[in-house]
């Protein structure tokens, strides 16, 4: 997989540079600002673009901003966004064109090799990664909670979900049958007035749209 990674401070992104690599991860450019990121995306077309939210010169939204350039001038590009901080507002820009192929990570999180490897081949193959601290948040957030009409063991499901993860994977994070998962997630799409789909990643998105959207 080719990988190219944007992140300002010289010391983390050669520690980056060398975690891709055990990772399997084949980084082609290594790069320091939001610019020379989307410059970077347009020469070497990578599978993934990992990038720090926080770059030059205000230190605010530049890395995220770069990445959804570099997107729309590549794309199919996966985007995979390493914070220090759960930034809500940062994670919707981010999942606001529904095309999958997204991720928001806590870079306190990515140091476990197997999580890190995992993140990379659902977001470059079109899926959606969302740390658990993120999705946390997002739920805290609403002003209007249909989740109310959610029974516990679905809003386990639900969160799982946006997660980005499998029907197999929240069975066994559940330690409950597939079927269990199935019937689960019928039942939250009819209680959140959420078509059903046999597409995961489609799925994913339309659960956290329906968790950013304002009523």
């Amino acid at each position: 997989m080719r990988v190219v990674l944007a992140e300002d401070s010289l010391l983390l992104r050669e520690g980056l540079v060398r975690l891709l690599g055990e990772a399997g991860a084949d980084v082609v450019d290594a790069v320091g600002d939001g610019d020379t990121l989307v410059r970077s995306v347009q020469e070497h077309r990578p599978d993934v673009a990992i990038v720090d939210v926080r770059m030059p010169p205000t230190f605010t939204d530049e890395g995220l901003r770069a990445a959804l350039a570099a997107r729309a001038a590549v794309p199919g590009t996966g985007v995979l966004v390493l914070s220090q901080y759960v930034e809500e507002s940062y994670a919707g820009d981010l999942l606001a064109d529904g095309a999958g192929g997204v991720g928001y990570l806590l870079k306190d999180r990515v140091s476990a090799l197997a999580d890190l490897s995992d993140a990379l081949e659902r977001v470059a193959s079109g899926g959606t990664v969302l740390d658990p601290e993120v999705v946390a948040q997002l739920f805290a957030r609403r002003r209007r909670d249909p989740l109310q009409t959610l029974t516990a063991r679905e809003r386990e499901v639900l969160a799982l979900m946006a997660e980005g993860r499998t029907n197999v994977a929240i069975a066994r994070l559940l330690v409950v049958t597939q079927g269990a998962v199935e019937k689960h997630i019928s039942s939250i799409l009819t209680k959140l007035d959420l078509p059903p789909s046999d597409d995961d990643h489609r799925r994913v998105l339309a659960v956290l749209a329906w968790l950013r959207a304002e009523h």
